[in-house]
């Protein structure tokens, strides 16, 4: 994994950094903090040494025998400061360099996500917008502060983003842009038909693929639409345009809707097939029969749709859930590209310990033809990972 260079400030939100480091390292990162002086004061050196096992120093002379800061900023796959004050914005903005921090971002030749915190009259000062404006300008990527109650008892713009945005920004700059001003959207989750005010036919997706491809095609460059149909709101992806809906026929609609303006979508929702023909409009009630005849109609294909609806140049990508043996999934998911008429399918082998929830996920992935392009098994965000690379490649055809 990258090593991760991370400076904290004096700002009041400096505890918040030490989530942050742990985010890191427990995804594998190796990460190396500098503090300032005024940061040590929020979080004590020993914290950053016991999280990270490395050695933690804020002046340029402390180690005689090395030049720290070129060896730091040298090492460094990606840097990170949080959170950045108003002060630290200006010092960057101005190339001053008289500490241990602001000497190795000087140094630097990797991406640099900044993350500022600060109180909203700060943030919103002439001479702070100026100083973001001049680092953007520079290629740093400055994440814009949240909403919310500040250390004040005010509210406002202002506070430290959660930690997901961050490491969202963290991966996007690490990432090659590939798919830089293409528009985006992708279903997940599972559709819920409605028998009756209170109970529903549904599935057991979680929305978690989905989740990790919008953050991947977010990651590359692209504007991300997501559309999620049931998905809790831990996994909605950062950097991405939510569209929450619960049916198959708002899923239909959302992305048709998309389609109109998207370059790229991708259909990874898991749609019920059929829908009660009527909804009760109370609690349907227990009778003393044994059995209860329901009678269902077959909902819209709205992979098909999308296929037979897109325009020259415009990529729909689909994803087919299959159970049996890896022979049967892969010929049943083969069959399903031919029918459908996507670009690119993914068939995922699914059942009580594959494919759903947060467990490993083994996909194969088809052209239009069925003919295989390629495979990968893994968590879903590695996974993830080889879809959107595929997409990327297929995009740059388009």
């Amino acid at each position: 994994m990258a090593n991760a260079l991370v400076g904290v400030t004096g700002g009041i939100a400096a505890y918040k950094a030490v989530g942050v480091v742990r985010a890191l390292i427990k995804a594998g990162w190796h990460v190396r903090v500098i503090p300032t002086a005024d940061a040590l004061q929020m979080v004590g050196k020993a914290t950053w040494e016991a999280l990270t096992g490395e050695p933690v120093r804020t002046g340029v002379f402390e180690d005689a025998q090395h030049v720290d800061h070129i060896e730091a900023a040298r090492k460094a796959d990606v840097a990170l400061v949080v959170p950045a004050t108003a002060n630290v914005l200006a010092k960057m903005a101005c190339g001053i360099a008289d500490d241990l921090l602001s000497t190795t971002l000087l140094a630097l030749t990797c991406p640099l996500v900044v993350v500022p915190a600060m109180h909203t009259q700060m943030w919103e000062h002439p001479a702070t917008q100026t100083n973001v404006d001049t680092l953007r300008t520079r290629g740093v990527r400055v994440v814009t502060p949240a909403q919310g109650d500040l250390s004040s008892g005010d509210s406002g713009r202002g506070r430290l983003p959660d930690e997901a945005t961050i490491l969202f920004h963290l991966k996007a700059a690490l990432r090659k842009q590939s798919l830089r001003g293409y528009k985006a959207a992708v279903s997940a989750g599972g559709t819920r038909e409605p028998l009756d005010p209170v109970r529903w036919i549904g599935n057991r997706s979680s929305g978690r693929m989905g989740a990790s491809i919008a953050s991947e095609l977010a990651a590359a460059g692209a504007e991300v639409t997501f559309v999620g149909a049931n998905v809790e709101d831990a996994i909605v992806p950062a950097g991405t345009r939510v569209v929450s809906v619960a049916s198959t026929a708002e899923l239909e609609e959302a992305m048709l809707a998309a389609q109109a303006e998207c370059d790229i979508l991708v259909q990874c929702a898991a749609v019920a097939d059929f829908t009660p023909k009527t909804v009760s409009a109370g609690k349907i009630k227990k009778t003393p029969a044994d059995t209860m005849v329901l009678e269902l109609t077959k909902n819209p294909d709205i992979l098909a749709e999308l296929a037979q609806n897109r325009r020259p140049g415009q990529l729909v990508v689909g994803f087919a859930a299959e159970t049996g043996t890896p022979t049967e999934v892969a010929q049943l998911g083969k069959e399903k590209a031919r029918r459908k008429g996507a670009d690119l399918l993914v068939i995922n082998q699914v059942g009580d310990t594959a494919g759903f929830g947060d467990v490993d996920t083994t996909i194969t992935l088809v052209d239009a033809k069925g003919q295989q392009l390629g495979s990968a098994q893994g968590p879903k965000d590695v996974v993830a990972r080889a879809v959107v690379e595929e997409i990327s490649t297929l995009a740059s055809k388009c």
